[in-house]
């Protein structure tokens, strides 16, 4: 699911796309909610891409097989990574199957191009070919060997970036987050104990309602919470910090004014995250200092 964390991400990015082109704020919550469904979308989609890679070395095992000069290869073919639980897992997935079946698109056919390229890149590469050498086939190694083939083939991969900017925008922006979920879900599986569910977007309706929360109060009360702002720049003038930087401020400002429940440490770290996934190298320190100093003189604990 969303962490909290990739919620207040979500949020800054879309007030960032409000403060360049404003929308009424039900309009601009229901794209919020939207993109963050879409992020589902992309965590299936690189999921199927793992089965795909899967069918395609079934299919090539099938076309070896009936080669007309036969080797021991050929006859008696490698099948260690075919039969790897975690990918049988994934591929027998029921919630993975059933959303693939209402979203057509999501799929994968076998002559894609970037599919075969990375194929042909994953079976050439030393990781996989010293994995299939292994005598050892134990849960945990084939496990491990999935997670850094997730990594190296599709999380790294620049091609399969490129071409999520050309399948849906958001998607590109939405990687790092999709390839986390991945992560987790191959972490969390188990021997023998097939899983039938998958990360869920949001855990509950409390996650999407400070979400939404979020979202209208930073809006709502943009005016106040830049006054705020200003007032701990000293020297600094607000013209000269980047409009990203200053969402991140106000939206950390907002959220230290009106969610009283979350204590001030928690909301610092978050927005020193935020800021650097959307920010320059130094603005987590520029960050931290305006946020740290705003909870001094306010006492919020």
């Amino acid at each position: 699911m969303l962490g909290r964390r990739q919620i207040r991400e979500k949020v800054v990015e879309f007030l960032y796309s409000y403060q360049q082109n404003p929308v009424p704020i039900d309009v601009l919550e229901r794209k919020l909610l939207s993109e963050i469904e879409k992020i589902y979308h992309l965590y299936i989609y690189q999921l199927n891409f793992m089965v795909a890679l899967k069918e395609l070395a079934i299919q090539q095992i099938e076309i070896s097989k009936n080669k007309f000069i036969k080797t021991d290869e050929t006859i008696n073919p490698n099948q260690k990574f075919i039969s790897n639980e975690i990918l049988q897992q994934i591929e027998d997935n029921s919630e993975r199957i059933a959303f693939t079946s209402k979203h057509k698109e999501l799929t994968w056919e076998l002559h894609d191009d970037l599919l075969v390229k990375t194929f042909q890149r994953m079976v050439a590469g030393k990781r996989y070919q010293d994995f299939m050498k292994e005598s050892d086939d134990t849960f945990e190694e084939g496990q491990k060997f999935i997670g850094k083939l997730f990594l190296r083939y599709i999380a790294e991969n620049e091609d399969f970036h490129e071409h999520l900017e050309e399948k849906e925008l958001s998607w590109a922006d939405d990687f790092h987050i999709s390839n986390s979920m991945i992560q987790k879900t191959i972490g969390f599986m188990k021997k023998d104990e097939p899983t039938h569910t998958l990360i869920k977007m949001m855990k509950d309706e409390e996650d999407e309602t400070f979400a939404k929360k979020l979202l209208r109060e930073t809006v709502y009360n943009w005016e106040e919470s830049e006054k705020k702002l200003v007032e701990k720049l000293e020297n600094w003038d607000i013209e000269r910090i980047s409009l990203i930087d200053k969402i991140i401020l106000i939206t950390a400002i907002t959220e230290l004014d009106y969610f009283p429940l979350t204590a001030s440490r928690i909301i610092i770290n978050e927005y020193i995250e935020v800021s650097k996934v959307f920010s320059t190298d130094k603005s987590n320190i520029f960050v931290n200092g305006i946020l740290d100093k705003y909870t001094k003189e306010k006492n919020r604990i």
